[in-house]
C-alpha cells in the first residue's frame, strides 16, 4: 500500500466528517436564529449576540468557534469578534429567495436521522416509508425549492411553454403532481389569477399546510387533494401539469404518468423538474452527485421501495426521464432549456 495515499484518503474522510458537522452546526444556526442576528455583517461577540439572540452564551461562543473553523464567519482575534460576510448571508440568511441554502440544514440531520432503519433495509429489503421522516424534513423540501417556485416558475420556467402559459392566462386548468405544501400551486395561482389549480399529495401533514397557506392567500382557484391521481375526479381535464422533483420518488411512476397523460387537453404541456444528474456515474462524482446519491439512499429511493416501487433514485439522469415520458405515451419529449445548477427540466406534450 502507498502511505501518502493512505493518508490523503484520511484526510478526505476527516474533510468529509468536517462537512456533516458542519451542516450540523447549520441547523443550529438556523434554528437559533443566530444567521439572521448576524446577517447585517456587523462584529459582534458570543457574548452581546447571546444577549441579542436571546441564547446561551457557553453554546453560542462554541458555535462561533465551530462555524469560524469551517469557513462559515470570519474571526477578529483581537478584538474578539465575530462577523459573516456578506457573500454568505446572500446564502445563509436569505430565506424565501431562490439562493437560500438552508434547507440543506435541515435536510441533512433529518435524512441521518432514518440511517439506522436504511441499514435495516439493506438486509431485510424493503424501505422507510415517507411518514417516518419528522416535521424537519417536510420544511426542508419547502425550503430548499420554494424560493425558486415563486421567483422562477412563472418568470422563467413557464416562458419556455408560451402557448401553455397563454392558456393558463385565459383561465386554463393545471395540475400539480406531488404538490407538498403547495409552492407550485400557489406560485401559479399568483401569476395566472384566472386558472384552476389542483395540487395533490400523499402527504396528510403537507396537505394539510397547502390548504393553510391557500386560505391565507386567499386562492380560492386552488384545490388542494391527499391521495394520488385516482383519488382525483376524472373530469375535467388539464392543460399543464407540474411534476417538480417527485418523478424519481413515484412507487408506480409508468402508471401514474400515464394517467397523467389521459387528463390532459389535446396539446397539454407536462413539465417535469428533476435533480440535475448525469446518465454516467463518472459525471457524477462531485460534491453535487455526493448529495444526490445520499438524499436517494435515506430518502428518494428508499421510500419508494418502501412502497413496492422501483426506487429509481435521485440520479435517475436525464435518458431514463425522457424514457419513462415517452413510454407514458407522450409525444414531442424534450429538455428544456432552463440554466440551473442544481435541476435539469423536461417537458412532453398529451
Amino acid at each position: 500500500m502507498e502511505k501518502e495515499r493512505i493518508g490523503a484518503f484520511a484526510n478526505a474522510v476527516y474533510r468529509d466528517m468536517a462537512g456533516a458537522m458542519a451542516i450540523g452546526m447549520g441547523y443550529l444556526g438556523l434554528k437559533s436564529g443566530l444567521f439572521q442576528a448576524m446577517k447585517d455583517g456587523a462584529p459582534v461577540s458570543a457574548e452581546d449576540l447571546a444577549e441579542k439572540a436571546g441564547l446561551t452564551e457557553r453554546y453560542v461562543e462554541e458555535w462561533l468557534n465551530g462555524m469560524t473553523a469551517a469557513g462559515w464567519l470570519e474571526h477578529n482575534e483581537e478584538a474578539g469578534t465575530f462577523s459573516m460576510p456578506a457573500e454568505h448571508a446572500f446564502l445563509l440568511a436569505s430565506e424565501g429567495t431562490d439562493h437560500y441554502m438552508g434547507g440543506l440544514f435541515l435536510a441533512g440531520p433529518s435524512l441521518l436521522s432514518q440511517a439506522p432503519e436504511v441499514a435495516r433495509a439493506f438486509r431485510d429489503g424493503g424501505g422507510v416509508h415517507f411518514d417516518a421522516f419528522d416535521d424537519d424534513w417536510i420544511e426542508a423540501l419547502d425550503l430548499m425549492n420554494g424560493g425558486a417556485y415563486r421567483h422562477r416558475l412563472a418568470s422563467y420556467w413557464m416562458k419556455q411553454l408560451p402557448d401553455i402559459e397563454e392558456r393558463l392566462v385565459a383561465g386554463g386548468r393545471a395540475l400539480d403532481i406531488g404538490c407538498g405544501v403547495g409552492k407550485v400551486s400557489l406560485a401559479l395561482a399568483e401569476a395566472y389569477p384566472k386558472a384552476r389549480i389542483t395540487g395533490f399529495d400523499p402527504d396528510g401533514n403537507s396537505v394539510s399546510q397547502a390548504r393553510a397557506a391557500a386560505a391565507e392567500a386567499g386562492a380560492g382557484q386552488v384545490v388542494f387533494v391527499e391521495g394520488v391521481i385516482s383519488d382525483i375526479a376524472p373530469d375535467p381535464v388539464f392543460d399543464f401539469a407540474g411534476m417538480f422533483d417527485c418523478l424519481h420518488d413515484l412507487a408506480d411512476p409508468e402508471a401514474t404518468l400515464a394517467e397523467i397523460r389521459r387528463r390532459m387537453t389535446p396539446g397539454g404541456a407536462l413539465m417535469v423538474m428533476e435533480p440535475r444528474a448525469a446518465d454516467r456515474l463518472a459525471e457524477n462524482s462531485n460534491p453535487l452527485g455526493t448529495v444526490y446519491y445520499g438524499f436517494s439512499l435515506f430518502h428518494c429511493m428508499t421510500q419508494s421501495l418502501a412502497k413496492g416501487g422501483p426506487g429509481l433514485g435521485t440520479c435517475m439522469g436525464p435518458r431514463k426521464t425522457m424514457s419513462l415520458l415517452r413510454e407514458a405515451g407522450f409525444s414531442d419529449v424534450s429538455e428544456l432549456p432552463i440554466k440551473s445548477q442544481t435541476n435539469s427540466f423536461f417537458a412532453a406534450r398529451a
